[in-house]
């Protein structure tokens, strides 16, 4: 596998930082978590099948649980051990806590010149705002995502994705492998500043017209992404479910109007979203409430225009093409996991289903290191770990 070799230390929680080191360990890296006394949080936090909970399940198979009290000088220094034979360590603490626990980058870094070093947090590392606390939903707020998440009411509504977290985790995982490619070249690690605020807003490439150009927040419901082009629009049908057209390039126009009779409105769909393109919104608005989702989707299977039904969370993961392409993966005990985006011809990942319960692997990793039984016991009983 791609990352087989790699070796990971792992001290972030919930979201951003554990979905990144999974990903690294789905394609053969070693993941090492070092969690808190009381555990990674996301082991208790939803639904649980097995005694493990489903989010726990999806960000945490294939790695390795150790538990180390930083805050003594046994653990400490253990964790110093550790860090001569990782590759990569990830943090997600408040700025500043690193530092203080003394397993900040610049320390770490004389003890392994070679180590990546990945920091990941709300707004990054510097800045007036970096101590500031968030999660998703403030991350968006703050950055302009929930403003223009807006419903029909004009209002706005709460997201329906952790964007901030997975772009962070996304960025994080392109940073670090390439940092790690950089490394191979110069024998040198690296350090980087991962903020999920930076990143949410790095993805507004196709939205930021008005603000760049106009110096003016965008109106949702009049923009080309959000509901002002009629091509690209959400649709009621006649048993109360809905669909979308998702293209609104010209020759999707021209194939679905022709095959609706008016025509008349091709050149409509040319013009700039909004008010111009208010007359098709309204004609496919009472058109497509005439018929059932059932019927359009038999309508439209043989027009070539981007379309989709509207489904159910539990309904679209379900669906044969999703299975096909083995996003949905069956553990032992039967639970499922979500499967692996990024597929390569040669060396694929081989996700490892398992989950360690907290701490399973301290003893053995401690060992590993040149610590005796006995220096363990003394561990243990200096609470250097659990």
């Amino acid at each position: 596998m791609k990352l087989q070799g790699i070796r990971v230390l792992d001290l972030s929680l919930f979201l951003p930082g554990p979905h990144f080191t999974m990903m690294m360990a789905d394609h053969g890296a070693e993941v090492i978590s070092l969690e808190p006394p009381t555990g990674e949080p996301v082991r208790n936090i939803g639904l649980k099948q097995n005694g493990q909970s489903v989010w726990f399940r999806n960000v945490f198979r294939g790695k390795k649980s150790i538990n180390l009290n930083l805050k003594s000088d046994a653990g400490k220094q253990a964790f110093y051990k550790l860090c001569e034979t990782v590759d990569v360590v990830v943090e997600a603490f408040r700025p500043g806590v690193v530092e203080r626990l003394g397993i900040d980058f610049d320390t770490i870094a004389k003890i392994n010149p070679k180590l990546v070093y990945c920091s990941i947090s709300a707004y990054g590392q510097t800045g007036p705002k970096r101590l500031n606390p968030a999660h998703d939903l403030s991350i968006q707020a703050d950055s302009g995502a929930v403003q223009i998440n807006q419903g029909q009411d004009a209002k706005p509504a709460q997201p329906g994705m952790p964007v901030a977290d997975m772009a962070g985790s996304l960025m994080a995982f392109s940073g670090v492998l390439m940092a790690l490619l950089r490394c191979q070249q110069t024998g040198k690690g690296d350090y980087l500043d991962i903020s999920m605020q930076d990143s949410l807003v790095a993805w507004y490439a196709n939205v930021m017209g008005p603000p760049f150009a106009e110096n003016r927040s965008p109106e949702p419901k009049q923009e080309r992404s959000w509901g002002g082009a009629a091509m690209y629009n959400i649709y009621q049908t006649a048993d109360d479910k809905y669909l979308t057209l998702g293209g609104s390039e010209l020759k999707f126009a021209k194939n679905l109007l022709t095959a609706l009779g008016r025509e008349d409105l091709i050149n409509l769909c040319q013009l700039p979203p909004g008010p111009d393109q208010a007359p098709v919104t309204a004609f496919l608005q009472s058109t497509f409430l005439e018929k059932s989702l059932d019927q359009w989707q038999a309508f439209l299977a043989n027009i070539d225009v981007c379309w989709s039904p509207v489904r159910s969370l539990n309904e679209a993961v379900r669906d044969e093409h999703l299975v096909q392409r083995d996003m949905l993966l069956n553990d032992e005990q039967g639970n499922l996991h979500l499967g692996v985006p990024v597929k390569f011809r040669h060396e694929p990942a081989q996700p490892n289903l398992t989950l360690p319960s907290f701490s399973q692997d301290t003893q053995a990793l401690l060992a590993e290191l040149g610590y005796s039984e006995q220096d363990i016991a003394n561990m243990r009983s200096e609470n250097a770990f659990i």
